[in-house]
């Protein structure tokens, strides 16, 4: 499910009960690829069939599901990162909700892209299988998600008034993270039709939403600050803020 497309203006007749609309939790994972001199980045192309963005180059992402939380991981969020991510809840933060959201951008990378981020064991823990059946793709090969690798460093809120509202937080982690992957070159989903790795330069040339182009910006001065992605770091947000969408730094 792709969630970039989320700075277009509020049509100006859209219903209120659509501007009220509370954004439902999603995640989105930038995988980055350092084995050459040019850093490169992950995205797909959405398939033409969708209604949705169609031919829109994206990050592999989606809602999260409340079944997120309850997966088991080989290792959890720093401490700094859950940190961040709590601050920004509202009313209903909680440690579960967390790692449902960074589980949720392990989950739809293996869905989109057939990517495994985690770790082999000897055993991964069969109750990751019922939780969602994604998941039994990694019991199959005996993965764990390691959310330990990740690094929350952006959210992006769709504005009011859209028929689907997301509040994505999006996640960088190396290329080096990934387990396994699919022989078919995508995922199961089948929603991405086209996966390419490619510089940052040449990422941003493709035909991408405008938020997508802001976080992958935004990635490559992270990654300047922070080039062996280091946990304790500052998270970017974009949102709504007195009828102006606007970008924060906390």
């Amino acid at each position: 499910m792709p969630l970039n497309d989320l700075n277009t203006p509020a049509p100006e007749t859209a219903a209120p009960k659509t501007a009220r609309m509370r954004p439902r939790d999603a995640a989105s994972l930038l995988i980055i690829d350092r084995s050459s001199k040019d850093l490169r980045i992950l995205m797909g192309k959405r398939h033409m069939r969708h209604v949705f963005m169609p031919g829109k180059f994206v990050f592999p992402g989606g809602r999260t599901e409340r079944t997120d939380g309850r997966v088991v991981a080989a290792h959890e969020l720093s401490e700094a990162d859950q940190a961040k991510l709590l601050m920004g809840m509202g009313t209903r933060p909680s440690n579960r909700r967390c790692r449902a959201l960074a589980l949720s951008a392990i989950r739809e990378t293996y869905e989109e892209a057939g990517l495994f981020l985690g770790n082999r064991t000897h055993a991964a823990h069969a109750n990751n299988a019922t939780s969602h059946p994604d998941w039994a793709a990694f019991a199959e090969r005996n993965i764990l998600p390691d959310l330990s690798v990740m690094r929350y460093f952006a959210r992006a809120t769709t504005p009011p008034g859209r028929t689907r509202r997301f509040d994505t937080r999006f996640f960088m982690v190396f290329r080096d993270a990934v387990a396994d992957s699919l022989p078919e070159a995508t995922g199961p989903s089948q929603e991405l039709e086209e996966l390419c790795w490619l510089p940052f330069a040449q990422a941003l040339q493709l035909d991408i939403p405008t938020i997508t182009r802001a976080i992958i910006e935004e990635a490559k001065a992270f990654l300047a600050d922070n080039p062996d992605l280091s946990p304790g770091h500052s998270i970017v947000q974009y949102g709504m803020k007195y009828g102006r969408f606007v970008r924060e730094v906390f």
